[in-house]
This record gives C-alpha cells, sequence and structure tokens, in this order.
C-alpha cells in the first residue's frame, strides 16, 4: 500500500500518468476541529485514524491501495480501493477498527458541534481518469496503482482521456475491439 511519506521521497524526474488496469474507488474523508478549544472531542475522533491506517497496511486483502493525509484544523485523507465493496466491508466488519469508533463517535460526539467528520465516495473506471505527475516522488493514484511515463500523444489532459482511440497514450490498451 502507498502512502505519503514525506519530504525526503525520491523525486523521479519526467512526466507520468496513472495507469490502473481496472475500476479504482477513490475515498476521501477527513474532520473538522470546530471547536478547536474542545481538545479531548478532538483527540479522542483523530486518534482513531492511525490504528485503522496500521489494520489496512497490514491486511492488504482489506483493499486499500493507498492513501495521502493532509493535517490542519480540517484534514483531509485521500484514498483509493480495490472496489466500494471493499470499503464498505471494512467500515462494517466488527473484527476491523472502524466500527468501535464510528459507533463511539455518533454516540458522544455527533450533534455537539465539536467536531465535524465527512467522507466522499467516487467510482473511476480506468478509463475515465486522467492524471499527470511531472517531476514529482510517486503520488496519488499513480502511486497507488500503476505509474508509467507519458509518451506520444499523451501530453495533454484530452488526449489521456481520449486513451479509447487507437493509438492510446501512455502504453494503455484501446477500449476499441
Amino acid at each position: 500500500m502507498s502512502q505519503a511519506t514525506g519530504m525526503g521521497r525520491k523525486v523521479e524526474p519526467g512526466r507520468f500518468t496513472a495507469a490502473p488496469e481496472e475500476a479504482v474507488t477513490v475515498f476521501l474523508i477527513g474532520m473538522r476541529a470546530n471547536r478547536w478549544w474542545k481538545v479531548p472531542a478532538v483527540m479522542r475522533t483523530a486518534s482513531a485514524m492511525p490504528r485503522m491506517l496500521r489494520y489496512l497496511g497490514e491486511n492488504p486483502e482489506a483493499g486499500m491501495l493507498g492513501f495521502h493525509s493532509w493535517f490542519g484544523r480540517t484534514t483531509v485523507m485521500l484514498s483509493y480501493w480495490k472496489s466500494p465493496e471493499h470499503l464498505q466491508r471494512f467500515a462494517a466488519d466488527r473484527d476491523a477498527p472502524h466500527l468501535e469508533p464510528w459507533r463511539r463517535f455518533m454516540k458522544e460526539s455527533a450533534g455537539s458541534g465539536d467536531v465535524g467528520v465527512w467522507h466522499e465516495t467516487y467510482q473511476v473506471a480506468a478509463a475515465d481518469q486522467e492524471s499527470v505527475y511531472s517531476d514529482m516522488p510517486a503520488f496519488g493514484l499513480a502511486a497507488a496503482t500503476r505509474r508509467v511515463p507519458i509518451g506520444r500523444g499523451g501530453n495533454t489532459a484530452r488526449q489521456r482521456l481520449g486513451r479509447g482511440r487507437v493509438g492510446a497514450a501512455a502504453g494503455r490498451p484501446s477500449r476499441e475491439k
């Protein structure tokens, strides 16, 4: 599973794109310290995520492909999953470290206004995504799936999204039969 590891990651010169071989589920999740001075409520909510990420890293069959996190008053975690079913199975699994903290949040914090939580889920077909990474360490969808150099015919977003045509950009298979 790929994850952000800080400033020391190796920069790969050149232009690359993600080349997932099948659909990917993109899951954004986060929290907001609405009342930052309510430190116990904020910390109780925030402290659940590291245990979940550890579990997902140790159990690749759970389906998380990779993630990146950003921290501030509003935190954001961008993650990639094999399927919505993998994500939903993890969320509902009584033996995984999600359900108990979620129930605790709903009982102790939901509705108080102290901490907000949110998520968004997107199912993206391999042929319907486009990305570019220029002079970057492995990142995002390319780090979670497969990263390939941008080749002839793939210099623009329009070309990369048009990869179903003959001469698909970045070495991806054509959708034409």
